[in-house]
């Protein structure tokens, strides 16, 4: 590791802060390379006072993967694969308030997202992750051999998740955005890099698995939703400007919580292009 960068886990669940290194310059290959292998290890990692208007932003992510366009609301004019994750004053429902992985409805969801923070609150805004490794691996050896066959059907039309990107939809929908995007895949994922298993269903796009119905579904969705979100997988983090989250879709899941009623918070995203989920 390069004498300047240093990674200090902030949970003991998942996480970790990354300082020495400005975000803004041409990194290093060899840079790079050790931000991919704490990025991997951690599920999320975290940079603070970093300067990078939308231009090196977009420079920094396409070091690690292939940015892709939203499928519900439009990017920036000049730069359409950057998505303005905004709360005003008078909304009352945020972007994201629920657990969840990105876009998990598409048949090929992302591999990572990216947040860059341009304005906060004073207080609260905070975004949480959970490990779903940890949640997988801490289930009954009963409970793995009865996940390991059964696939999720994801939906973007779930009634929690679509309310809080309604506020934003009315001012920004993108115009050829489906109605609804739905895709099956396992519930158990095994990750194409690390080679862990991870529990890939969410609260806000799993409606059912494959070959049942929904009430059939129901009792096991809610315990593993309960399961996988219990606060020793979970780490959380204080946005300031220029704090910047980078995290891995297809391992941990993020939820933004909403204490900050008559404040604006404005974030920037870009998500990574992914690889379909494959089972064990």
């Amino acid at each position: 590791m390069s004498q300047s960068l240093k990674v200090e886990p902030i949970a003991g669940a998942l996480g970790a802060e990354i300082t020495g290194v400005d975000l803004s310059k041409d990194l290093s290959d060899d840079t790079v390379a050790e931000i991919r292998r704490a990025w991997l290890e951690h599920q999320v990692v975290f940079f603070r006072d970093q300067d990078l208007p939308p231009a090196r932003f977009l420079a920094f992510a396409q070091r690690f993967g292939e940015p892709i366009e939203y499928p519900f609301v439009k990017g920036l004019d000049e730069m359409p694969k950057i998505i303005p994750v905004l709360k005003l004053e008078t909304e009352k429902i945020n972007f994201g308030g629920i657990w969840h992985s990105d876009t998990a409805y598409l048949d090929v969801p992302p591999m990572a997202s990216m947040l860059v923070a341009r304005e906060v609150p004073a207080t609260g805004g905070d975004t949480l992750f959970a490990s779903m490794y940890l949640a997988y691996e801490t289930l009954s050896a009963g409970m793995k051999r009865m996940l390991e066959g059964l696939v999720a059907v994801n939906s973007s039309a779930a009634a929690d998740v679509s309310r809080t990107r309604e506020d934003r939809i009315k001012d920004s929908a993108r115009a050829d955005a489906k109605k609804e995007y739905e895709a099956a895949h396992p519930v158990v994922r095994v990750h194409p890099e690390t080679g862990r298993r991870a529990l890939y269903v969410n609260t806000a796009h799993t409606v059912r698995f494959e070959g049942m119905t929904d009430e059939e579904s129901a009792p096991l969705l809610k315990y593993l939703y309960q399961h996988q979100v219990r606060p020793e997988f979970t780490c959380r983090f204080r946005w300031r400007l220029g704090s910047l989250a980078f995290w891995d879709n297809r391992c941990a899941q993020h939820n933004a919580v909403n204490d900050y009623q008559g404040h604006r918070r404005l974030l920037h995203r870009i998500t990574l292009a992914g690889d379909k989920p494959k089972g064990p």
